[in-house]
């Protein structure tokens, strides 16, 4: 069941004006709130305090741990559970066994990638709360909850004017 919150919503019309207003409520001392863009901004991580995602290194080292699986398990069958002599070759032959490896490689990457992002975006997240349907086309919005640090509804609705806020709004149930 999703957390019944309540807040305050600013809405822009200007990509760079909310790009000022982000790191503006930052430097006012709010933690909690969350920058809404209907598609990438640059900067916006870094106005807003977003920490680099670990996401990569889950990528990197399942990536690894695929790597050795996949080499692992061919020396295992090739030269200990099923070792055939074909032609004089080496049971261990790196040289044949690189595809296979590459491939567990990539497959391990990806299946582990995917699955970290869906657990740390909290995914899937049902019938979330529209705040704004411009949101998703237009418009770009400052929303500050009311357990962020310092929250008071006169103050931050005065903060989001002063920032140049199109419009100013309560919101309920985030």
């Amino acid at each position: 069941m999703a957390k019944k919150m309540s807040g305050v919503l600013g809405l822009w019309s200007d990509e760079s004006k909310v790009l000022v207003a982000a790191r503006k409520v930052r430097e006012a001392g709010f933690k909690k709130f969350d920058a809404i863009t209907p598609y990438p901004v640059h900067g916006m991580e870094e106005a807003v305090g977003i920490k680099r995602s670990g996401i990569p290194w889950v990528t990197f080292g399942a990536g690894l741990l695929g790597g050795v699986l996949g080499l692992y398990f061919q020396y295992w069958v090739a030269s200990v559970d099923w070792p055939i002599n074909i032609g004089g070759k080496p049971f261990f032959s790196l040289p044949a066994f690189i595809p296979v490896t590459f491939e567990t490689t990539v497959l391990f990457a990806a299946l582990f990638s995917v699955a970290a992002m869906i657990l740390v975006n909290g995914l899937p997240a049902v019938n979330p709360k529209i705040l704004d349907p411009d949101l998703t086309s237009h418009k770009f919005a400052i929303l500050i909850p009311n357990n962020d640090v310092g929250y008071s509804q006169g103050k931050v609705e005065d903060l989001l004017k002063e920032l140049g806020a199109d419009e100013v709004r309560l919101f309920y149930d985030y």
